[in-house]
């Protein structure tokens, strides 16, 4: 279990193309872009209120690829908290978290003190292939919360961070300092790879 400290590290996985790097953008920054322009990895820090102090919540938007085992074992084994992203347009996008899940447990040892998110992306789309009920069945066999989200519309973005703060019992976190929202981006690292209804369950 990686040490209590001012940084609360989240760390985003999901097949290429399922909005990974556009639900991160959109909470950090507030924008969305169309077009898919695959990365190894980017960190993002923004403040937040901690156990009535402030620390930093850094997000991790991991690769979409296989292609770096190494760097997706290490991302998990320093992660807090973690956010598992599928398309509701790609049934496959949800398989695919199988053995991401499985290599969690494996590293943690135990899901259950640790906060996971399945996360249902691009709900805006007609093109469904995943149905609510069965993500949620997924979400029931991981013992994790669930919630379908849309970068594009800003659907469910902010709360969808905000519940996984939520979520964390060793400490008492919240992206509201003194009523507001803080936006603090410090810093950001980006590796070009040359790539409704709010729904919460706890299980």
């Amino acid at each position: 279990m990686p040490e209590q400290s001012n940084d609360y590290r989240v760390v985003v996985f999901g097949a290429g193309g399922v909005g990974k790097s556009s639900l991160v953008l959109r909470f950090v920054k507030g924008t969305f872009r169309d077009t898919y322009i695959p990365t190894i990895e980017d960190t993002y820090r923004q403040v937040i209120s901690c156990d009535k102090s402030v620390c930093t919540l850094q997000i991790t938007d991991t690769t979409g690829s296989h292609q770096f085992p190494a760097m997706q074992r290490l991302s998990i084994s320093k992660g807090h908290a973690f956010i598992l992203v599928y398309s509701i347009t790609s049934k496959q996008s949800l398989e695919e978290l199988g053995p991401i899940y499985k290599l969690i447990v494996q590293i943690k040892g135990s899901v259950e003190d640790i906060p996971v998110m399945l996360v249902g992306n691009k709900c805006d789309e007609t093109q469904r292939e995943v149905d609510t009920r069965e993500a949620q069945a997924v979400a029931q066999e991981w013992k994790c919360a669930f919630m379908e989200t849309s970068a594009k519309m800003n659907y469910n973005v902010k709360e969808l961070f905000q519940e996984l703060l939520t979520l964390e019992t060793r400490r008492n976190m919240s992206l509201n300092i003194d009523g507001k929202l803080w936006g603090l981006q410090v810093w950001e690292l980006r590796v070009p790879l040359p790539m409704f209804q709010l729904t919460v369950r706890r299980y």
